[in-house]
């Protein structure tokens, strides 16, 4: 077993690292010892939440700087201060910087940025973030734009639909112990329920809700076939979109983060969809797997049997460049290959490779949960400007797509990229 860092060596955690055997497993291993294991892991994620996250193992916002608001807003500095029918913030001590808390900041963005808000009368926007691969940066590209809407005054509602409940666990919540079959997606495949509004739960970040996931809701696989086999008209497809219909109205921007294949989730996710984000990092494996990815989703509109994919169409489909390391030689060529293949449809910011992201993957976080980097502002500030480049161009495209189906004056015509 590698060497933990060193925050997670002492206390519970290091209790629990010392009852590791070391060396590989041998003999046989039955199902009692799998069940060992699966209680160790827990029970190691569990340990390692508390240390991190106390006093009351339970994530928090960050507070933000007034350059962070004034950022956000688009406006200068020293607007804020004018502003005075609108949050002033909070010095926390004496000859202190004035910070202001998230619920605030989205004061202010709602304010500065009305002609970006869902105007009266339109439906959120559902965006499915996916990728038959994994390792390609999706739950982490489903949360940083989950989070930088939020900032930017849009409502979100996050919904988690990968039984391994990766995004979950980034709310800070425990997919084994804390969360309920009542509370996934499980009960409306099952055909239990016929919407979602019982199933989200509010979050740590304010304005931002969550259908989380869990082990559990690999039960799905089995529930949907079911009922199609029982009920030849059933729409297995579309089962998700149908349970969204009960939430549309009340969240400007629905992500749909999906399971790492080809699966009865991950289909209904796409077709749910308005939009859809494919992080693919310029590796040349990544690379040849995009390739199947897009043939088995070509798939979906060429099945004979249903109109899946027939009559779907999306407002828009972009392609980001996630964790791209930049001291890899092969970087550069792969980038092109991608441009080449995707054209239009490459989003015009790259998400580096970088410690920033590296340390808060550690902590259960990404780049807008930090509070405070210790590491070079540089770095920081490179990982921020990234982030914020990927968010304001998706929001771009959310509000194109409010103009072209409400009749709102200013927004683009839908591009074709593909």
């Amino acid at each position: 077993m590698d060497a933990l860092p060193q925050q997670f060596s002492d206390g519970h955690v290091g209790n629990l690292v010392s009852k590791v055997p070391s060396g590989g497993a041998s003999g046989p291993i039955e199902m009692h010892n799998i069940a060992t294991l699966a209680d160790r892991a827990a029970g190691m994620v569990s340990a390692v939440r508390s240390r991190l996250l106390v006093p009351d193992a339970r994530k928090v916002a960050p507070a933000f700087s007034a350059e962070r608001v004034a950022s956000l807003c688009g406006i200068p500095r020293s607007d804020i201060a004018k502003q005075r029918d609108l949050p002033q913030g909070t010095v926390v001590r004496p000859g202190s910087q004035r910070v202001f808390s998230l619920t605030e900041v989205q004061i202010w963005t709602r304010a500065m940025r009305r002609e970006l808000m869902r105007p009266a009368g339109c439906h959120g926007i559902t965006i499915a973030i996916g990728n038959f691969k994994g390792g390609v940066g999706k739950t982490t590209t489903s949360m940083v734009l989950a989070q930088g809407l939020s900032m930017r005054g849009h409502r979100v509602l996050v919904i988690d639909t990968d039984p391994q409940a990766s995004l979950t666990t980034l709310f800070g919540v425990l997919p084994e112990t804390e969360v309920r079959d009542d509370m996934t997606v499980g009960p409306l495949c099952r055909g239990d329920v016929s919407g979602l509004g019982t199933a989200v739960q509010p979050t740590y970040w304010s304005g931002i809700d969550l259908v989380p996931a869990a082990p559990y809701l690999f039960s799905a696989e089995f529930s949907l076939p079911e009922r199609q086999l029982k009920d030849p008209s059933l729409r297995f497809w579309d089962v998700l979109n149908q349970g969204l219909d009960t939430v549309r109205n009340g969240y400007d921007v629905i992500i749909v983060d999906t399971p790492p294949a080809l699966s009865y989730m991950s289909m209904n996710a796409f077709m749910a969809a308005d939009g859809i984000v494919v992080p693919m990092p310029p590796s040349a494996l990544d690379f040849a797997s995009a390739a199947q990815f897009w043939g088995l989703f070509a798939d979906l509109g060429r099945s004979g049997r249903s109109d899946a994919g027939r009559h779907k169409s999306y407002e828009f489909l972009h392609i980001l460049l996630s964790r791209v390391d930049h001291s890899d030689a092969a970087t550069p060529a792969v980038r092109e290959w991608i441009r080449a293949t995707y054209g239009s449809c490459v989003l015009p910011v790259e998400i580096p490779k970088t410690t920033v992201t590296s340390s808060k993957a550690v902590e259960f976080g990404t780049v807008y949960d930090l509070q405070k980097y210790e590491g070079a502002a540089r770095t920081y500030r490179r990982a921020i400007e990234a982030y914020d480049g990927f968010v304001q161009a998706v929001e771009r495209s959310v509000v194109d797509s409010w103009a072209r189906r409400c009749g709102w004056p200013g927004g683009e015509p839908a591009a074709t990229c593909a």
